[in-house]
Formats: structure tokens, sequence, C-alpha cells
């Protein structure tokens, strides 16, 4: 059955937009969308010297639960930016993640770092309702959606001025990326069927994935180690959720892991 994991958080994803709709109008969401006038760029921050951040702030997950009980966004997003995080993902998947757009508001009200909207995006209404919220970039996941949809999606977010952050986990789904005009492209290391992780996943896409691409690694990351392979492979960015989230103290966490990693700590100063 663990197949069907994905198919039900898309299933249970596609009903909650649809109630959204009745609630709040595409065409009020779209003026305010257009309204909007205060964007960081995503794309920068994964583009500086170095190996960039992006900390993840999530209080739950289909895995593991309940991962963070203690869950406080905004203290949680400064303790990352103190300790040199480049970018924030925050999720806002209701159900199975319990996160929530308010919690990305209140994330990026508490720093100046550009801030992702992670949840399973597969509609135009949610690409509105992003840059609506202040996200400064999304997540499009290669597996969830059809080419058109993607293509479609990536277009407007960009249109929004929202940085699209594709999701891979196989070549397949890489090919599909690119042909779409993905240009940054997050390799996830868990497959999101099986939930399984394999960080092997990253080093195999990387050599597929052309430079002029930005590169993000996603998921399982654990070490110094795991972060100073990743930059030799010629990865710009990695997500780091999970491993932080559940320690504790997510800030100093971060503050440790990059510690570990002398060798970024050089380029990062």
């Amino acid at each position: 059955m663990e197949s069907l994991f994905l198919e039900k958080i898309i299933a249970a994803r596609r009903r909650r937009v649809e109630e959204l709709k009745t609630s709040r109008p595409l065409d009020a969401l779209r003026r305010a969308a257009e309204r909007r006038a205060d964007y960081r760029d995503f794309a920068a921050a994964l583009s500086a010297e170095g190996l960039s951040i992006i900390a993840e702030l999530k209080q739950a997950s289909p895995s593991r639960g309940l991962i963070c009980p203690d869950y406080r966004p905004q203290e949680t997003a400064t303790a990352y930016e103190r300790a040199g995080a480049r970018a924030l993902s925050a999720l806002t998947e209701e159900e199975f993640f319990l996160g929530s757009l308010g919690d990305l508001q209140a994330i990026r009200q508490a720093v100046r770092l550009p801030v992702l909207r992670k949840d399973f995006i597969l509609d135009d209404y949610q690409v509105y309702e992003s840059a609506a919220a202040g996200a400064d970039a999304l997540l499009l996941i290669v597996a969830a959606l059809a080419d058109e949809d993607l293509k479609r999606l990536l277009g407007l977010a960009s249109q929004l001025k929202i940085a699209p952050l594709v999701e891979v986990h196989t070549e397949r789904e890489l090919e599909r990326a690119l042909a779409a005009g993905a240009r940054i492209i997050g390799v996830n290391n868990r497959d999101l069927n099986t939930f399984m992780v394999n960080l092997e996943t990253s080093f195999r896409l990387r050599e597929k994935l052309p430079r002029s691409c930005l590169a993000v690694s996603e998921s399982g990351i654990k070490s110094g180690s795991d972060l100073e392979s990743l930059a030799k492979a010629g990865f710009n960015a990695v997500l780091i959720g999970e491993h932080l989230m559940a320690s504790g103290n997510p800030g100093k966490a971060l503050e440790q892991l990059l510690e570990s990693a002398p060798s970024l700590r050089m380029a990062r100063t």
C-alpha cells in the first residue's frame, strides 16, 4: 500500500483547493497576487558562493508523524537565519504536514531570507495563492503533474516573479522537468511513493543535470560529510528539514551541521 501515499496526498490537496475556491474566488486572489511588490531573490540565494542551505520548517510528515511538538515557526526561522541559512522552506500542507500559509507568512515576516512554499501545487489557484501570501518560490513536483500542467504552472510562477523549484526523483522525471523549461532542479532523495530515502539518488542524477541549471539536493542530509560530498558533486544548494526539526533546537542543529563541514565553512566566510 506504500505506493498510495502520493495519491492520497494529491487527492486530499485537490479537495482542499476546490473548497478554497468557494471561499476566496480566483479573481480576488489574482488581483492580490498582481498587487504584490515585495520579492526576494531565491535563485540568487542559491547561486551564492559555496553550498547554500535551504532550511526547512515543518511540524509533521506522513512518514514520521509529529516531528516537532513545540513548533515555533518565527523563532525557528530567525535561528536558521542566524545559523547561516540562505533561504527557508515552509511546509503549508494542512492534513499530512500540519502546515499552513499562515506559517509561511509568519516565517517571512521574521527574516530577510527568501521563503519557499513547500506543498503539492497542482492548480493555477495555488500559484496565485502563493504569490498573494508572499512566497518567493514554490515547489513543483514532477511526479504529481502531467507535462502540460507542469509547463503551465512553471510559466505562471515565473510570470508572477516566484521562482519554481522543480522536484525530480528519477531520470525520466528529470527529462520531463528540463523539457518543461525548469531552471532550478531539486533532486529528492526521498521516494514520494515509499518515503524511503537514498542519498545516492542525488549523485546519480547530478551527472545528468545541465550545468546551466541550479541543482538542489533534498532530504536525507544529516552530516558534514554529506554536505561536502554534495558540494563536491556540483550541487548549488541542499534542502534540510527533518534532521533539523527533530533535534529539539533546529537553529543550533544547523549551526553544528555547518561546523562539521570545514571546507564549506571556509567557502562561506
